[in-house]
């Protein structure tokens, strides 16, 4: 039986970021539970325009070629895992654009975090799960915050995550829940999706 294929999206695309660290990180921490079939997303490969659509892909189809294509990514996974930095107290602006152009593709799936910045990103990730929700999402309640003394000695090559063990079990207690809602809501969509079929 196939393994639930997770996407590891990385939600910044300035340069000089820190967030593949993180992305690389959780997306080893993922593989290493045997529960997933993981892949890094890079939100740098689909260089979506600033949400111009006349309306939303909830209702209409995209115009863009790169929108289409980043929807049809979002649709082949059955969770997602974001990087999230903070940004004058609130996520990227290039992340919440991502989550803007796809739609039906998210439903019903979990998503996690990993914040970063201020306070550990705290601020960004709690608007990220309203945002997932309003997309009907499932956001999980754990998530991994790496605070400014632990961003600065990473980020600088003093340490690594794994030298952190707050960070390691954080990243471990996310991965649980995450796993728990991954299954849950694959089953709950194919049940669902063979009982439409029932019915035609």
């Amino acid at each position: 039986m196939a393994k639930p294929k997770i996407g590891v999206i990385i939600g910044s695309t300035r340069e000089g970021r820190f967030g593949d660290k993180p992305a690389e990180w959780i997306a080893d921490l993922a593989r290493e539970t045997g529960e997933f079939d993981v892949e890094i997303v890079d939100l740098r490969d689909f260089p979506l325009p600033f949400f111009e659509d006349p309306a939303s892909p909830a209702w209409a189809p995209s115009k863009s070629d790169v929108a289409r294509a980043w929807q049809q990514k979002v649709a082949s996974f059955d969770g997602y895992i974001m990087t999230a930095a903070e940004y004058n107290h609130s996520p990227s602006g290039v992340l919440k654009n991502a989550l803007d152009y796809a739609y039906n593709e998210w439903k019903n799936k979990p998503v996690a975090f990993v914040g970063y910045g201020g306070v550990g990103g705290a601020r960004a990730v709690e608007q990220l799960r309203l945002i997932a929700i309003e997309l009907q999402m499932a956001p999980i309640r754990t998530g991994v915050h790496i605070v400014w003394a632990d961003y600065a000695q990473i980020a600088s090559g003093e340490k690594k995550f794994s030298d952190m063990p707050h960070l390691v079990q954080s990243g471990k207690d996310m991965l649980n829940q995450f796993a728990w809602w991954v299954n849950a809501l694959k089953n709950a969509r194919e049940a669902s999706a063979q009982h439409q079929e029932a019915a035609e």
